[in-house]
C-alpha cells in the first residue's frame, strides 16, 4: 500500500478515506493518532493489524463535541458535564459506560469506552468533516514510543496505512490523562497533563487507581532499542555511568541539560522545563539507537508524568535504597 503524506489542506481527502473504511494518522495535541471509523468493525480491525496491537487492548474514541460523547455513552454522572466544560477540548479521556453504538472491537469486550475531545485544529477539522466518532490509539507500532511527529509515524507505519497528515510536532507530547467516570467520583487510570489536583479543584474529589491500572498496562510501552535504566538521584547516575563504562559498554544518558564533565557516548537532552521534558521525551526515546549505544541511563526528572513514562519504558529502575 502507498501511504499518502497529506497536510491540513487535504481534510476532504482524509474524510473520504475514513468514510471508505481506510485508516489515517493525524496529529492531536497529545500524540499522533491512528484513526478509523469507530462504527465500522472492519476498519477498526485494520488499526489493530497495523499497530500489531492485541485485540484485548481497547481503543479510545475521539469525538468533536460533548453531544456526540453523550450519544456513545450511558449513565453519565453529573460531574462529567463539569469536567468536560472545564477541560475539553483537551488532553483528558473520559471512561464511561458504553451505549453500544461503536463497533464491538473498539472496546475489547469491555462494558466501557474511553472518549476524548482533542484540542488540535486538524483533528477537530477531520472530526467535523466526517461527523464520525473515530477510534484513534497512538499511531505507532505497539510497544514503541508514541509518535509526536509525522516522521515517527512514517518510520513505524509507512506502507501499512492509507495516509498520514503532517501537522508538525505535537504540543503536549504525552498521552492524555485517563479518568474512570463510572463511579461516584472520578478515578485516574493514567496520569497526564491534567492532574488529580486539577480535577479535585473542579469537582471536589478525585481518586487515583491503586496502581494506575488500565487494560493496556499489561503490555510494555515506550521501549527504546537498548536497555534503559532509570535512577532516582544524580549520584546514582554518575556511579552507574562509571560502572557500565567499566564493562566496556557504550553509555548514553538522558539528562535535563548537557553535563560537561560526564564522558559518555551519547547525551540525550530533555530540557530544563517540565513542559520541555514532556514534549521531548518520545523524540529522545526514539533517537536511542543500538548502533550508537549499548545502554542508556536516565537521570530523575521533576515531572511526575515524565517519570511515570520513563518507569514504564525502563528495563530497570534503581531505587534510592538500592
Amino acid at each position: 500500500m502507498e501511504t499518502k503524506i497529506l497536510d491540513q489542506n487535504n481534510i476532504e481527502i482524509v474524510g473520504q478515506l475514513l468514510r471508505n473504511g481506510e485508516i489515517v494518522a493525524f496529529p492531536t495535541e497529545t500524540v499522533y493518532g491512528l484513526a478509523a471509523n469507530a462504527i465500522d468493525e472492519a476498519a477498526v480491525t485494520k488499526v489493530f493489524a497495523a499497530k500489531d496491537r492485541p485485540q484485548d487492548n481497547p481503543l479510545n474514541v475521539l469525538v468533536e463535541t460533548k453531544d456526540m460523547m453523550k450519544q456513545l455513552t450511558v449513565d453519565i454522572p453529573d460531574y462529567v458535564d463539569v469536567l468536560v466544560d472545564t477541560f475539553s477540548p483537551g488532553p483528558i479521556t473520559y471512561v464511561l459506560k458504553n451505549a453500544g453504538k461503536v463497533a464491538p472491537n473498539v472496546s475489547g469486550d469491555l462494558t466501557t469506552i474511553g472518549v476524548r475531545i482533542p484540542d488540535h485544529p486538524i483533528a477537530l477539522s477531520i472530526l467535523k468533516y466526517t461527523g464520525l466518532p473515530l477510534a484513534a490509539p497512538s499511531a505507532n507500532k505497539s510497544g514503541r514510543p508514541s509518535p509526536t511527529t509525522a516522521q515517527h509515524v512514517i518510520h513505524d507505519l509507512s506502507g501499512e496505512i492509507a495516509a498520514i497528515v503532517d501537522g508538525g510536532k505535537t504540543n503536549v507530547g504525552l498521552e492524555s490523562t485517563v479518568i474512570d467516570c463510572t463511579g461516584e467520583i472520578p478515578m485516574i487510570l493514567r496520569t497526564g497533563l491534567i492532574t488529580k489536583e486539577d480535577i479535585t479543584e473542579v469537582v471536589g474529589a478525585c481518586d487515583m487507581a491503586p496502581s494506575l491500572e488500565m487494560p493496556s498496562n499489561k503490555y510494555k510501552h515506550y521501549t527504546p532499542e537498548v536497555p534503559l535504566i532509570l535512577v532516582q538521584s544524580e549520584t546514582q547516575l554518575i556511579e552507574l555511568v562509571e560502572e557500565e563504562k567499566r564493562k566496556n559498554k557504550r553509555v548514553g544518558v538522558i539528562v535535563p541539560e548537557a553535563v560537561q564533565d560526564m564522558h559518555v557516548q551519547k547525551m540525550y537532552i530533555l530540557g530544563k522545563e517540565e513542559t520541555e521534558n514532556a514534549r521531548n521525551l518520545y523524540d529522545v526515546l526514539r533517537a536511542i539507537q543500538k548502533t550508537e549505544v549499548d545502554v542508556v541511563i536516565s537521570a530523575p526528572f521533576k515531572s511526575k508524568i515524565v517519570m511515570n513514562r520513563l518507569e514504564q519504558a525502563a528495563s530497570k529502575v534503581v531505587h534510592k535504597a538500592d
